[in-house]
């Protein structure tokens, strides 16, 4: 009880602080604000801005200069987030990954007016020519005509390999860049869109592999790794370093195994790396090894067959090596 008693008094300690920090914050801009202005009683520049309650205060005397200040926000009010998007009316987010990064109309194929009735033949004409022209505009350059393509072939490739949104957009970006500064000319856009994943998935330590490259976007993995680093040298890109560790929480989750497990097999790759047992060695092969490791340290009851068939890249050979060398490195008795 009494070191639960201790806890709260520090938790409550932490709030204080926040709070105050939160008025540090508040103050500095208000005093930003209000630096032309003076109180009209003690002279004080000193004020403090109160936006919740619409009020101008001197921090010296404590009078009320002014009370009755416009207020900029909405003038609805959310009480969650759900409610918060609805009623919001402003547009939606950027998405790079949308060929008008998702701030176009659309002309539908339906000819329906807004009570759902049919449009006038001579109205449907004009909404065709309409159409027609709104799909040309789109294409007006080879920039737009080269992501139309592109665009799609990303989504598929991310949606086959489970990247998330953050990393696909992100992707967008530096397909958008890549194409601006004329780097897919005479090379394939799906040996680009490859590469681009490539290297933002190894600079947030969320790495794939170049076998699995291979697999989904169907160029061959010796021209991904070309495309990659002549991408990386012309936007002046320092090439980031996959480690064994980058791979552990991906295979864990493909083998379905505990959180002890994983948590044992980056202790191992910690350890290993310190003596320098995995420098110069596949950063897959390392990782698959301390996973056998952990799992036998944790009778998780993992096979080298079962680790090579599940995750792609690594053979049993390879695990068994790398494993024999962990053992002997680390000075562990099974």
């Amino acid at each position: 009880m009494k070191m639960f008693n201790e806890i709260l008094e520090n938790d409550l300690d932490l709030e204080d602080d926040e709070e105050i920090e939160e008025l540090d914050l508040d103050d500095e801009s208000s005093e930003y604000e209000n630096k032309n202005k003076r109180c009209p009683e003690c002279l004080s520049t000193n004020l403090r801005t109160d936006y919740s309650h619409g009020e101008i205060i001197c921090k010296d005397c404590g009078f009320v200069i002014e009370d009755e200040m416009f207020d900029f926000g909405p003038e609805w009010r959310a009480f969650d987030e759900d409610q918060r998007v609805k009623r919001a009316r402003t547009g939606g987010v950027l998405r790079y990954a949308k060929l008008n990064r998702g701030l176009t109309t659309e002309i539908d194929k339906y000819d329906r007016d807004i009570r759902g009735g049919a449009i006038q033949p001579e109205r449907r004409a004009q909404l065709y020519r309409l159409r027609k022209l709104q799909r040309r505009s789109r294409m007006s350059d080879s920039m737009q005509r080269n992501l139309s393509i592109a665009l799609p072939e990303l989504d598929r490739m991310c949606a086959c390999l489970n990247i998330p949104n953050t990393l696909k957009e992100e992707c967008a970006i530096w397909y958008r860049k890549a194409v601006s500064n004329g780097l897919v000319r005479g090379r394939s856009i799906e040996c680009v869109v490859a590469a681009i994943i490539y290297l933002v998935t190894r600079k947030h330590h969320l790495p794939k592999t170049l076998e699995e490259l291979e697999e989904v976007s169907g160029i061959k993995r010796k021209d991904i790794g070309r495309s990659y680093r002549f991408i990386c040298r012309r936007l002046k890109i320092k090439m980031p370093i996959a480690t064994a560790m980058d791979y552990v929480p991906r295979f864990a989750s493909e083998l379905g195994l505990s959180g002890r497990t994983e948590a044992m097999a980056i202790e191992i790759l910690k350890e290993a790396s310190k003596k320098g047992v995995i420098s110069g060695k596949g950063p897959t092969g390392v990782a698959a090894a301390a996973i056998y490791l952990a799992s036998k340290l944790t009778n998780d009851r993992q096979t080298q067959k079962r680790i090579a068939e599940k995750l792609s890249g690594v053979t049993e050979i390879t695990i068994r090596n790398r494993y024999e060398e962990l053992v002997k490195a680390l000075n562990i008795k099974l």
